[in-house]
Protein backbone atom coordinates (compact mmCIF):
# COMPACT_ATOMS: atom_id res chain seq x y z
CA UNK A 1 0.00 0.00 0.00
CA UNK A 2 1.21 3.49 -0.86
CA UNK A 3 -0.06 6.70 0.80
CA UNK A 4 0.21 9.98 -1.12
CA UNK A 5 1.35 12.58 1.40
CA UNK A 6 2.65 14.87 -1.33
CA UNK A 7 -0.47 15.93 -3.21
CA UNK A 8 -0.38 19.75 -3.61
CA UNK A 9 -3.93 20.52 -4.71
CA UNK A 10 -6.04 22.82 -2.56
CA UNK A 11 -8.95 20.39 -2.24
CA UNK A 12 -6.68 17.91 -0.46
CA UNK A 13 -4.46 20.28 1.51
CA UNK A 14 -7.45 22.23 2.82
CA UNK A 15 -8.43 19.03 4.64
CA UNK A 16 -4.98 18.76 6.23
CA UNK A 17 -4.08 15.86 3.97
CA UNK A 18 -1.53 15.43 1.18
CA UNK A 19 1.30 17.97 1.35
CA UNK A 20 -0.35 19.69 4.33
CA UNK A 21 0.95 16.84 6.48
CA UNK A 22 4.45 18.28 6.02
CA UNK A 23 3.39 20.91 8.56
CA UNK A 24 2.56 18.10 11.01
CA UNK A 25 5.34 15.47 10.89
CA UNK A 26 4.03 13.92 14.10
CA UNK A 27 0.66 13.38 12.47
CA UNK A 28 2.42 11.82 9.48
CA UNK A 29 4.20 9.46 11.86
CA UNK A 30 0.92 8.50 13.55
CA UNK A 31 -0.70 7.70 10.21
CA UNK A 32 2.22 5.54 9.08
CA UNK A 33 2.46 3.67 12.38
CA UNK A 34 -1.28 2.97 12.53
CA UNK A 35 -1.46 1.88 8.89
CA UNK A 36 1.62 -0.34 9.10
CA UNK A 37 0.17 -2.07 12.15
CA UNK A 38 -3.15 -2.65 10.40
CA UNK A 39 -1.46 -4.00 7.26
CA UNK A 40 0.64 -6.55 9.08
CA UNK A 41 2.91 -8.26 6.52
CA UNK A 42 1.79 -6.05 3.64
CA UNK A 43 4.53 -3.49 2.85
CA UNK A 44 3.65 0.18 3.34
CA UNK A 45 5.23 3.05 1.42
CA UNK A 46 4.41 6.73 1.20
CA UNK A 47 5.28 9.72 -0.93
CA UNK A 48 5.93 13.26 0.20
CA UNK A 49 7.62 16.52 -0.83
CA UNK A 50 10.61 18.34 0.60
CA UNK A 51 8.51 20.94 2.41
CA UNK A 52 5.25 22.88 2.38
CA UNK A 53 6.54 26.40 1.74
CA UNK A 54 9.52 27.51 -0.36
CA UNK A 55 12.59 28.01 1.79
CA UNK A 56 11.26 25.75 4.52
CA UNK A 57 12.54 22.29 3.61
CA UNK A 58 11.74 19.80 6.37
CA UNK A 59 11.81 16.30 4.89
CA UNK A 60 15.47 15.81 5.84
CA UNK A 61 14.59 16.25 9.53
CA UNK A 62 12.39 13.16 9.81
CA UNK A 63 12.25 10.96 6.69
CA UNK A 64 15.23 8.86 7.81
CA UNK A 65 13.09 7.78 10.79
CA UNK A 66 10.23 6.47 8.63
CA UNK A 67 11.56 2.92 8.77
CA UNK A 68 11.07 2.95 12.53
CA UNK A 69 7.46 3.99 11.93
CA UNK A 70 6.87 0.93 9.75
CA UNK A 71 7.47 2.22 6.22
CA UNK A 72 9.25 -0.14 3.83
CA UNK A 73 10.29 2.74 1.54
CA UNK A 74 9.59 6.43 0.94
CA UNK A 75 9.35 8.46 -2.26
CA UNK A 76 10.55 12.07 -2.14
CA UNK A 77 9.47 14.65 -4.73
CA UNK A 78 12.12 17.34 -4.91
CA UNK A 79 9.72 20.28 -4.75
CA UNK A 80 7.72 22.07 -2.08
CA UNK A 81 3.97 22.19 -2.06
CA UNK A 82 4.16 25.91 -2.87
CA UNK A 83 6.10 25.11 -6.04
CA UNK A 84 3.45 22.68 -7.23
CA UNK A 85 5.18 21.65 -10.49
CA UNK A 86 7.00 24.91 -11.22
CA UNK A 87 10.78 25.21 -11.58
CA UNK A 88 13.09 22.22 -11.50
CA UNK A 89 13.02 19.47 -8.90
CA UNK A 90 15.86 19.74 -6.36
CA UNK A 91 17.90 16.59 -6.87
CA UNK A 92 20.72 17.80 -4.65
CA UNK A 93 18.24 17.82 -1.78
CA UNK A 94 16.95 14.37 -2.72
CA UNK A 95 20.54 13.08 -2.66
CA UNK A 96 21.06 14.66 0.77
CA UNK A 97 17.98 12.94 2.17
CA UNK A 98 19.08 9.73 0.46
CA UNK A 99 22.34 9.82 2.41
CA UNK A 100 20.42 10.34 5.64
CA UNK A 101 18.09 7.44 4.89
CA UNK A 102 20.97 5.17 3.97
CA UNK A 103 22.31 5.45 7.52
CA UNK A 104 19.10 3.88 8.84
CA UNK A 105 18.64 1.37 6.03
CA UNK A 106 15.48 3.01 4.66
CA UNK A 107 14.96 2.77 0.91
CA UNK A 108 14.43 6.23 -0.65
CA UNK A 109 12.95 6.69 -4.12
CA UNK A 110 13.61 9.99 -5.91
CA UNK A 111 10.96 11.79 -7.96
CA UNK A 112 10.82 14.85 -10.20
CA UNK A 113 11.20 15.65 -13.93
CA UNK A 114 12.53 12.27 -15.12
CA UNK A 115 11.85 12.41 -18.86
CA UNK A 116 14.60 10.37 -20.53
CA UNK A 117 16.98 7.52 -19.89
CA UNK A 118 19.76 10.10 -19.50
CA UNK A 119 17.78 11.77 -16.69
CA UNK A 120 17.44 8.38 -15.03
CA UNK A 121 21.14 7.60 -15.36
CA UNK A 122 22.21 11.03 -14.10
CA UNK A 123 20.01 11.02 -11.00
CA UNK A 124 20.82 7.46 -10.04
CA UNK A 125 24.53 8.07 -10.60
CA UNK A 126 24.68 11.37 -8.72
CA UNK A 127 22.93 9.85 -5.71
CA UNK A 128 26.08 7.92 -4.84
CA UNK A 129 24.09 4.71 -4.61
CA UNK A 130 21.82 6.11 -1.91
CA UNK A 131 18.60 5.91 -3.95
CA UNK A 132 16.78 2.62 -4.31
CA UNK A 133 15.07 3.72 -7.52
CA UNK A 134 13.23 6.62 -9.17
CA UNK A 135 9.50 7.27 -9.46
CA UNK A 136 8.21 8.57 -12.80
CA UNK A 137 4.97 10.56 -12.97
CA UNK A 138 4.36 13.12 -15.69
CA UNK A 139 7.12 11.67 -17.86
CA UNK A 140 5.13 8.45 -18.14
CA UNK A 141 1.93 10.34 -18.92
CA UNK A 142 3.60 12.30 -21.72
CA UNK A 143 5.52 9.37 -23.21
CA UNK A 144 4.62 6.00 -21.69
CA UNK A 145 7.36 4.33 -23.74
CA UNK A 146 9.86 6.05 -21.42
CA UNK A 147 10.31 2.81 -19.51
CA UNK A 148 11.39 1.06 -22.72
CA UNK A 149 13.90 3.86 -23.35
CA UNK A 150 15.34 3.40 -19.86
CA UNK A 151 15.54 -0.36 -20.19
CA UNK A 152 17.13 -0.23 -23.64
CA UNK A 153 19.18 2.94 -22.97
CA UNK A 154 18.09 4.79 -26.09
CA UNK A 155 15.97 7.67 -27.35
CA UNK A 156 13.11 6.01 -29.23
CA UNK A 157 11.93 7.83 -32.35
CA UNK A 158 8.49 6.28 -32.03
CA UNK A 159 6.26 6.72 -35.07
CA UNK A 160 2.89 8.46 -35.08
CA UNK A 161 1.28 5.15 -36.02
CA UNK A 162 2.83 3.42 -33.01
CA UNK A 163 1.61 6.22 -30.77
CA UNK A 164 -1.91 5.92 -32.20
CA UNK A 165 -1.80 2.21 -31.41
CA UNK A 166 -1.21 3.11 -27.74
CA UNK A 167 -4.33 5.29 -27.76
CA UNK A 168 -6.21 2.46 -29.44
CA UNK A 169 -5.14 0.06 -26.67
CA UNK A 170 -6.18 2.64 -24.07
CA UNK A 171 -9.61 3.03 -25.66
CA UNK A 172 -10.10 -0.73 -25.80
CA UNK A 173 -9.15 -1.06 -22.13
CA UNK A 174 -11.55 1.77 -21.24
CA UNK A 175 -14.45 0.12 -23.03
CA UNK A 176 -13.64 -3.18 -21.35
CA UNK A 177 -13.63 -1.49 -17.95
CA UNK A 178 -16.56 0.96 -18.26
CA UNK A 179 -18.57 -0.90 -20.89
CA UNK A 180 -19.32 -0.21 -24.53
CA UNK A 181 -22.66 1.48 -23.97
CA UNK A 182 -22.95 5.23 -24.44
CA UNK A 183 -21.98 5.93 -20.83
CA UNK A 184 -18.92 3.70 -21.04
CA UNK A 185 -17.83 5.28 -24.32
CA UNK A 186 -18.07 8.80 -22.92
CA UNK A 187 -16.25 7.84 -19.71
CA UNK A 188 -13.46 6.40 -21.85
CA UNK A 189 -13.44 9.55 -23.98
CA UNK A 190 -13.13 11.80 -20.94
CA UNK A 191 -10.09 9.95 -19.61
CA UNK A 192 -8.57 9.73 -23.09
CA UNK A 193 -8.87 13.50 -23.49
CA UNK A 194 -7.20 14.06 -20.13
CA UNK A 195 -4.35 11.82 -21.25
CA UNK A 196 -4.05 13.63 -24.58
CA UNK A 197 -3.63 16.87 -22.61
CA UNK A 198 -0.30 15.39 -21.50
CA UNK A 199 0.86 13.40 -24.53
CA UNK A 200 0.70 16.33 -26.96
CA UNK A 201 3.73 17.80 -25.16
CA UNK A 202 6.00 15.11 -26.60
CA UNK A 203 8.28 16.30 -29.42
CA UNK A 204 9.39 13.48 -31.76
CA UNK A 205 13.05 12.51 -31.45
CA UNK A 206 13.50 12.92 -35.20
CA UNK A 207 12.32 16.54 -35.09
CA UNK A 208 13.68 18.00 -31.84
CA UNK A 209 16.84 20.09 -32.21
CA UNK A 210 18.49 19.12 -28.92
CA UNK A 211 18.17 15.75 -27.19
CA UNK A 212 16.84 14.87 -24.76
CA UNK A 213 13.61 16.83 -24.45
CA UNK A 214 13.46 18.42 -20.99
CA UNK A 215 10.38 18.50 -18.79
CA UNK A 216 10.83 22.22 -18.05
CA UNK A 217 11.17 23.27 -21.69
CA UNK A 218 8.05 24.51 -23.42
CA UNK A 219 7.41 22.21 -26.39
CA UNK A 220 8.02 24.14 -29.62
CA UNK A 221 5.40 24.19 -32.34
CA UNK A 222 6.36 21.85 -35.15
CA UNK A 223 5.08 20.32 -38.38
CA UNK A 224 5.13 16.56 -38.17
CA UNK A 225 6.54 14.21 -40.75
CA UNK A 226 2.99 13.31 -41.67
CA UNK A 227 -0.49 14.61 -40.94
CA UNK A 228 -1.06 12.25 -38.02
CA UNK A 229 2.18 13.28 -36.28
CA UNK A 230 1.17 16.95 -36.58
CA UNK A 231 -2.26 16.13 -35.15
CA UNK A 232 -0.80 14.26 -32.17
CA UNK A 233 1.38 17.27 -31.36
CA UNK A 234 -1.45 19.80 -31.42
CA UNK A 235 -2.23 21.69 -28.21
CA UNK A 236 -5.76 22.45 -29.43
CA UNK A 237 -8.43 20.54 -27.42
CA UNK A 238 -10.54 20.38 -30.58
CA UNK A 239 -7.81 18.27 -32.18
CA UNK A 240 -7.81 16.00 -29.12
CA UNK A 241 -11.55 15.55 -29.71
CA UNK A 242 -10.79 14.62 -33.32
CA UNK A 243 -8.39 11.94 -32.13
CA UNK A 244 -11.02 10.61 -29.71
CA UNK A 245 -13.51 10.42 -32.60
CA UNK A 246 -11.02 8.34 -34.61
CA UNK A 247 -11.11 5.75 -31.83
CA UNK A 248 -14.55 6.08 -30.25
CA UNK A 249 -16.69 7.71 -32.90
CA UNK A 250 -18.37 11.11 -32.52
CA UNK A 251 -19.90 12.09 -29.17
CA UNK A 252 -23.69 11.99 -28.94
CA UNK A 253 -23.76 15.79 -28.57
CA UNK A 254 -21.20 18.56 -29.15
CA UNK A 255 -18.79 18.84 -26.21
CA UNK A 256 -16.04 21.19 -25.13
CA UNK A 257 -13.03 20.06 -23.15
CA UNK A 258 -10.52 21.76 -20.86
CA UNK A 259 -7.93 19.65 -19.02
CA UNK A 260 -8.24 19.48 -15.25
CA UNK A 261 -4.56 19.86 -14.50
CA UNK A 262 -1.89 21.74 -16.47
CA UNK A 263 0.94 20.28 -14.44
CA UNK A 264 3.88 21.66 -16.38
CA UNK A 265 7.11 23.10 -15.01
CA UNK A 266 7.87 25.71 -17.63
CA UNK A 267 7.14 29.40 -17.32
CA UNK A 268 3.98 30.96 -18.70
CA UNK A 269 4.28 33.38 -21.63
CA UNK A 270 3.56 37.07 -20.96
CA UNK A 271 -0.13 37.38 -20.23
CA UNK A 272 -0.43 33.60 -19.81
CA UNK A 273 -1.60 31.55 -16.88
CA UNK A 274 0.16 31.98 -13.57
CA UNK A 275 1.79 29.11 -11.69
CA UNK A 276 -1.24 29.03 -9.42
CA UNK A 277 -3.58 28.91 -12.40
CA UNK A 278 -1.58 26.05 -13.92
CA UNK A 279 -1.63 24.17 -10.65
CA UNK A 280 -5.36 24.62 -10.28
CA UNK A 281 -5.92 23.54 -13.90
Amino acid sequence: MDINMGCPIDLVCDKNAGSALLRQPKRMEQIVRATATALGEVPLTFKTRKGFNDGEDVAHTFLHKAGEWGAAAVTLHGRTRQQRYSRLADWDYIAQVGRNCATTGLQLVGNGDVFSYTDWNAHMGESGGHLASLMIGRGALIKPWLFTEIKEQRHWDISAGERLDLYRQFAAAGLEHWGSDSRGVESTRRFLLEWLSFTHRYVPVGLIEVLPQAMNHRPPAYRGRNELESLLGSDDPQDWLRISEMLLGPPPAPISFAPKHKSNSYASPPGGASEADMARG
